[in-house]
């Protein structure tokens, strides 16, 4: 079983690559490392950085250095995160993993963007009002296509055996955006409402596949403003696919051809640098519907499909891989995240049962969340659980 360990090229410019390299390969014992490429922003505490404790990831920062002839000319570009200042994090990764003999994967956030959905409005998501979602990019606009195409080639330089693409897909309203403030119960159906996009491109697509898409979004505009206004209303159950006499799951059903198409694309162009796409859906089957994830098609479309395995026991785990299978998805075509932190270890038994668990189903590679994030002993606690 092949093994890696997720983290931020900041810890590896705060503690120098023989520090981090040496955890990785001497208390871990893993045999790769999946570095974030371009990831959203956030807030978190990082117990053994020797720098600082508290940090504050910028938003929508690429953590390489974008070559300026590749996209002259695009409204959509990467961003070099400040922290890294004139340095090359990936490009130091990469040669020090080969000295060390390990595998370079990139950590890979495609379509949660809050810089680029600021900056360019038109290219986010939008509700049936027009609201623009602007923490998101919207994976039917040909700009964010030829962004997220842009992308696998930079990675392509450093030699990368897999991109691990996080969000390539759309997303729902609650994402965790800053002060995001609900005061007035909106309940499930409204929220999953507010989520669909129908930005012209969204729009143009579930046309282009027979579904009356204006009328779909003149009856999601209704049924929200009656949702909205009466708290009672507001929370009614009420059977997504039978909305709008069906029209609405035929929409629905467009968007994930939407996603599905754009990850064989990407795919397509990875295999071609000798790279693997390996697609993330981290809430797991049945509960992407409205992101655009379609598990049977996704599995065919992309080279290996990756979830969180965040549980704590190994039974739990046991469950979430194989609710997988009935949905197209083989264990031998996936990899699983595990924590190694307390919040689901009790120590290094309990870790090694849910990657005994892994090999026993099949799956060909385990990952750790996350290096910068986790105490060093819970860096012990894998090279224990692997041995």
């Amino acid at each position: 079983m092949e093994s890696s360990v997720l983290a931020f090229a900041t810890d590896l410019l705060d503690e120098g690559a023989d520090t981090f390299f040496g955890n990785l390969t001497d208390r871990a014992g893993v045999g790769g490392l999946t570095l974030a490429s371009v990831y959203h922003e956030a807030r978190d505490v990082f117990p053994h950085n020797p720098r600082r404790v508290v940090r504050y990831l910028e938003p929508g920062a690429a953590y390489f250095r974008p070559d300026p002839a590749r996209w002259r000319g695009s409204r959509l570009a990467p961003v070099p995160a400040a922290a890294i200042g004139d340095r090359d994090p990936f490009a130091e990764a990469a040669a020090a993993a080969r000295r060390r003999g390990l595998k370079l994967h990139a950590w890979t956030v495609f379509c949660h963007n809050d810089r680029l959905g600021f900056r360019h409005p038109d290219c986010a998501p939008a509700n049936a009002f027009g609201d623009r979602h602007l923490t998101e990019l919207c994976p039917a606009d040909p700009e964010v296509r030829a962004y997220a195409h842009g992308l696998v080639e930079e990675l392509a330089r450093y030699g990368v055996d897999a991109i691990r693409a996080e969000s390539l897909h759309f997303h729902g309203l609650r994402h965790g955006y800053h002060h995001e403030r609900y005061f007035e119960e909106l309940g499930p159906v409204t929220e999953a409402l507010l989520s669909i996009c129908f930005c012209p491109h969204c729009l143009a697509a579930a046309r282009a596949a027979g579904v009356p898409a204006d009328e779909v979004r003149g009856f999601v505009e209704a049924e929200l403003r009656l949702r909205l206004e009466d708290e009672h209303r507001a929370t009614e159950p009420a059977a997504l696919d039978a909305l709008a006499d069906g029209a609405l799951a035929a929409y629905l059903d467009a968007a994930t051809v939407t996603v599905t198409s754009l990850t064989g694309e990407l795919a397509e162009a990875a295999e071609r640098h000798g790279m693997r796409l390996t697609f993330m859906d981290g809430a797991g089957p049945g509960k992407g519907w409205l992101s655009g994830i379609d598990l049977p098609g996704l599995a065919k479309a992309a080279h290996q499909i990756e979830t969180l395995g965040y549980a704590r026991t190994p039974e739990e785990v046991r469950e979430k891989v194989s609710a997988f299978a009935l949905h197209g998805v083989r264990p031998e075509r996936m990899a699983v995240i595990l924590r190694p932190m307390a919040s689901d270890c009790d120590g290094p038994a309990n870790l090694a049962a849910k990657i005994d668990v892994l090999r026993e189903l099949g799956v060909p590679e385990v990952e750790f969340y996350n290096y910068g994030l986790m105490r060093l002993s819970s860096m012990d606690r894998i090279g224990r659980a692997l041995r």
